[in-house]
């Protein structure tokens, strides 16, 4: 059967251990193997040089744009920029699913936009609105969202969904993330 008549996945990847991005992007590589469109946009992610960046550009088909300001807790950007940031990730988000020119859409990070403490974005973006939107999204495109901590009401909508669990991680016996595994 073609792919054309079958529904476009709600796909997430939540939960505390490491490893959602990169099963996003390895979903991504698997989609532009078998001829489809995919785009990344990535919410928290800021500007900063990233191998999965630089993959993607030589990869006809697979677009990655980082628009976060980066971590949350790095001083350099008040609260009410980040906010603005993910507000304008979500709209560029909702821009792309609904033109349907791409069949997959990443939302990396998107469960962490509704989880940060410090700046709360739940008079901009909630789990009901995405919901709400993608209810309506072209119907071959598939959403995969990432991000620790997933809304019970976007797990109920999901069509499938892997929670990674940090068993073991060098991070915990005090070394820095590494070049080309990390990022």
């Amino acid at each position: 059967m073609e792919q054309e008549h079958y529904k476009g996945l709600l796909i997430i990847y939540t939960g505390p251990g490491k490893g959602k991005t990169t099963a996003a992007l390895g979903l991504g590589l698997r989609a532009v193997g078998n001829g489809l469109k995919v785009l990344m946009l990535q919410f928290i992610k800021g500007s900063w040089p990233s191998g999965e960046r630089e993959a993607a550009e030589l990869l006809p088909g697979f677009s990655i744009e980082a628009m976060g300001l980066g971590f949350t807790w790095d001083t350099r950007h008040t609260p009410e920029e980040h906010r603005q940031a993910l507000l304008g990730a979500w709209e560029r988000a909702k821009q792309a699913i609904s033109s349907g020119d791409h069949d997959v859409v990443i939302l990396d990070e998107l469960n962490n936009a509704f989880n940060i403490a410090n700046f709360p974005m739940g008079d901009i973006l909630t789990p009901e609105a995405v919901i709400d939107f993608l209810s309506g999204r072209p119907p071959h495109v598939h959403v995969v969202i990432t991000g620790r901590n997933a809304p019970q009401e976007l797990l109920d909508k999901a069509d499938l969904v892997t929670e990674m669990r940090d068993i073991k991680h060098p991070f915990h016996s005090g070394r820095g993330a590494v070049k080309g595994i990390d990022f």
